[in-house]
């Protein structure tokens, strides 16, 4: 697998993959030596994720290959049908998945996602659409969730 580092705006992050897919992109909480040179599994990785954060890019088009059990892919698939902008609650992604009972599972399934910001777990919020649980701790799910919003607070101060 090839490994690269690089920074965002949320930190550095770690994308892990190869020629089958993209395995990981997390973000970390140290600071790390970013890669000098990027491997060429994963330049399109990081050209998107740029694109990304400078809010020219939507839709991710990279292969995917996370690891997890069936029910975590299937859960993973669901999360990409979330479109850029939008949030669902954890209560309607069970629904999708056709058992309102599997919301704690479909909750797991979604805190375990490798591929942070790709496979966006950040657009899933409570039923009350309070903002809970994210990997990344729940201020770069906020920052995420105000990036991809078509309303664009202005600062007071």
């Amino acid at each position: 697998m090839d490994i690269c580092i690089i920074n965002t705006p949320l930190g550095f992050t770690k994308i892990v993959g190869d020629e089958d897919g993209i395995a990981s992109v997390t973000v970390l909480n140290s600071e790390e030596k970013i890669t000098d040179i990027i491997p060429e599994s994963l330049e399109d990785c990081v050209i998107q994720l740029n694109e990304y954060f400078k809010g020219e890019r939507k839709i991710f088009d990279l292969k995917l290959n996370p690891e997890g059990s069936s029910f975590q892919k299937k859960v993973w698939k669901l999360l990409e049908q979330i479109p850029f902008g939008k949030t669902i609650s954890y209560l309607e992604l069970s629904k999708q998945l056709g058992d309102v009972k599997a919301i704690r599972a479909v909750a797991n399934a979604n805190g375990k996602n490798p591929i942070w910001i790709i496979i966006p777990c950040h657009r899933v919020i409570g039923s009350d659409g309070s903002l809970t649980g994210y990997a990344g701790g729940l201020h770069r799910k906020q920052w995420l969730l105000e990036l991809e919003s078509p309303y664009k607070q202005e600062s007071l101060f």
